[in-house]
């Protein structure tokens, strides 16, 4: 990787620190959708297989989000929106989902992973643009396993796509009955029990492996994670700020735009990749 390119590398990883910190605080969303996006697309100027950026973004994504979930989640605590009772019932369901996926996206061929990231990008992009918000809303009563289950794919499903799990979560909780507050509350917290572990599993299944960027371990890309993570969690609060002063609907539709783009890129590439 030339010098030009590194430029390239630092220039986008402070974009998408604080674009991905910023929409954090106004959507309650992971930045992470942002993030791995954006990495994408620097890391496919290096000339890099497909498959291998895709996983580096991953990977570098879910370690700028282990600090960024901690800071997100105690501000929520402070303001009383995160379900204790649902977190204990979920957390163990989430780590084995997060074990597989991140297990299964650090093994398998990147280009599974571009898959996995258009569809899921393009469903939430579908929600953003469609679904009508509602709140005061009742959770629903399932069994214990059922629940489980939940926890399992959206656990893995957002290790797939090196996300926080706020994309996965939120929607899923909402739809389950759990007023959007304490559904965005609460997925911040699960954004720990998300990252940490998956992070810790790609840079493991990573390690070793040829055409990786300058100052990687595995699948994680330091340099990278160094830059966007304070800035992430430094632009969330200027984005909670911002959710007070515009119209929210407005928001929705831009990043829900944002997203079918991004969607149609990967699956593009992906389509060209074989």
């Amino acid at each position: 990787m030339d010098q030009g390119t590194i430029v390239t590398l630092l220039s986008v990883a402070v974009a998408a620190g604080i674009g991905g910190g910023v929409l954090a605080g106004l959507l309650g969303v992971g930045g992470g959708i942002v993030i791995v996006p954006a990495l994408y697309f620097a890391l496919s100027l290096t000339g890099m297989e497909p498959g291998l950026v895709m996983q580096v973004s991953v990977g570098t994504s879910l370690a700028s989000i282990i600090f960024t979930s901690l800071s997100s989640a105690h501000g929520h605590y402070q303001r009383g929106a995160v379900d204790f009772k649902l977190l204990k019932l979920w957390a163990p369901s989430l780590l084995v989902g997060v074990l597989a996926g991140s297990s299964f996206g650090g093994l398998i061929d990147g280009r599974v992973l571009m898959g996995v990231f258009a569809a899921v990008a393009a469903a939430v992009a579908l929600d953003m643009l469609l679904r009508k918000q509602k709140d005061g809303t009742t959770p629903r009563s399932f069994s214990k396993p059922v629940w489980a289950g939940f926890g399992v794919v959206a656990g893995a499903i957002s290790a797939m796509m090196g996300i926080g799990g706020g994309t996965v979560c939120v929607p899923l909780l909402n739809i389950l009955g759990y007023d959007i507050r304490k559904a965005v509350g609460t997925s911040a917290a699960i954004g720990l029990i998300i990252a940490l572990p998956g992070a810790i599993v790609y840079m493991i299944t990573g390690f070793g492996s040829e055409g990786l960027p300058p100052y990687s371990l595995g699948y994680v890309n330091l340099l990278a994670a160094a830059i966007i993570t304070p800035l992430t969690v430094l632009f969330a609060r200027l984005g909670v700020r911002i959710a007070h002063a515009i119209p929210q609907r407005a928001l929705r539709l831009a990043f829900g735009l944002f997203l079918g783009l991004t969607a149609a890129r990967m699956v593009l590439d992906l389509i060209q990749s074989f």
